[in-house]
């Protein structure tokens, strides 16, 4: 079913200097993730899944790699008036970037003027999590609401980590706090669980639209959904509702999956959600064909694993390897291997990431690392055994001990 009185837009322009260095050369969306994927195609599944086909994509921060993988994997068909269009940063209403999620909607604000849809899906693009978006429209329809904000059920002692939304009975707004201090109103009748907000929102347009035009006219304003213009809607009254993203749904959905969202901002999130996906029952299932995960098809020969004698054995154990990687008499647990991975002979690598066109010298061990693209380790390595030496060496490593190779090191 294909829904045409809503238009999305996506916000991609984040730069996500808590995953430096992954994004020294990329925004956070166009992050590999999974091995073949975007972190950004997630959302967009979400989306051409739930029946969306009028799709904006704002983008801003060293955006090329995400404008490549946009422009390569997500042509829908014109013909049928469906795009994923991107809207790069133009400078539109004045001299400045984006300078806050409102601001970055009302420097694009002639896309929605231009298409005049009935509601505006704003979501961010930095999140891996399935959702059917059309049940979240619907509840918005159902409340007559001028705004619906997506949320999710976190433990009240986590409150401090994120924007917590506070509800009534009916689960209409009455307060949002970030980052509180202390204990914040819990969910009605649950009193162990408080809401955070996912910085998902729909606008009827018309509301929209008013609300972007008075934050802009307000010069100590910061331009942000969160900070200023949902309080500042909150205080005119506006029928603002929090749909729980616990009573979603979509097709083929597991138990294991109800609920899931992770912000994978930091280096350690990132390599876990990762990991995770290596679960025989994984929380994220990627496999499933009710509800596909799709992105750009790599044109590479199926992944190859190559020896068998003695100690030179090509083995992946609990990993995922993608097309187009030779594991050569090499010894793979827990990993997650983008496209064209190549490990030689007699190297052992454990829970570690290696991201496209890797090459892993002979005898080398790796372990709890993320080697970013175009990197060729040399024989004989050591990466992920000694913090002192990897930051010695140039590479990052996060606090819970992962080592990041950045993208096209020298070793």
């Amino acid at each position: 079913m294909s829904i045409d009185d809503a238009l999305v837009m996506i916000l991609a322009g984040g730069e996500g200097k808590r995953l430096y260095p992954l994004t020294k050369d990329r925004a956070k969306p166009a992050v590999p993730f999974g091995g073949r994927y975007r972190i950004i195609d997630f959302v967009l599944n979400n989306f051409i899944n739930s029946g969306f086909f009028k799709i904006k994509v704002l983008t801003q921060y060293k955006s090329d790699s995400l404008n490549k993988h946009i422009t390569r994997g997500w042509a829908l068909s014109p013909f049928l008036n469906q795009y994923v269009d991107l809207a790069p940063a133009q400078m539109r209403t004045g001299s400045d970037w984006y300078l806050g999620t409102a601001d970055a909607i009302y420097q694009n604000i002639f896309h929605i003027t231009d298409e005049d849809p009935d509601y505006v899906c704003i979501f961010g693009g930095d999140h891996i999590y399935k959702m059917d978006v059309s049940q979240m429209l619907n509840f918005h329809k159902e409340k007559n609401a001028d705004l619906s904000i997506s949320a999710i059920p976190i433990p009240i002692e986590e409150a401090h980590e994120f924007g917590i939304i506070e509800v009534d009975d009916d689960w209409k707004l009455v307060n949002f706090v970030e980052k509180p201090k202390e204990k914040p109103k819990s969910i009605p009748g649950n009193p162990d669980m408080c809401l955070a907000s996912m910085g998902n929102y729909i606008f009827n347009k018309d509301v929209l639209l008013a609300a972007l035009d008075e934050d802009e006219e307000i010069k100590d304003s910061n331009h942000d959904f969160g900070k200023n213009v949902i309080p500042m809607l909150l205080k005119e009254g506006k029928k603002i509702y929090i749909y729980n993203f616990n009573d979603n749904s979509f097709s083929g959905m597991s138990d294991m999956e109800r609920g899931y969202w992770r912000d994978v901002g930091s280096i350690d999130a990132y390599w876990q959600a990762n990991m995770d996906l290596l679960a025989y029952n994984p929380e994220l299932n990627l496999y499933s064909q009710d509800w596909p995960i799709r992105t750009f098809n790599y044109n590479y020969p199926p992944a190859k694993f190559i020896w068998e004698e003695g100690e030179r054995v090509g083995m992946a154990t609990n990993s995922m390897v993608s097309e187009g990687c030779i594991v050569s008499g090499a010894g793979l647990s827990r990993c997650v291997l983008s496209p064209k991975v190549k490990v030689n002979s007699y190297s052992q690598i454990s829970e570690s990431i290696l991201m496209e066109n890797v090459e892993i010298g002979r005898y080398s061990k790796i372990k709890r690392a993320i080697i970013d693209k175009n990197v060729v380790v040399p024989p004989n390595s050591r990466i992920g055994f000694n913090r002192e030496e990897d930051e010695k060496r140039g590479f990052h490593v996060s606090p819970n001990g992962i080592t990041v190779v950045p993208k096209g090191a020298k070793l």
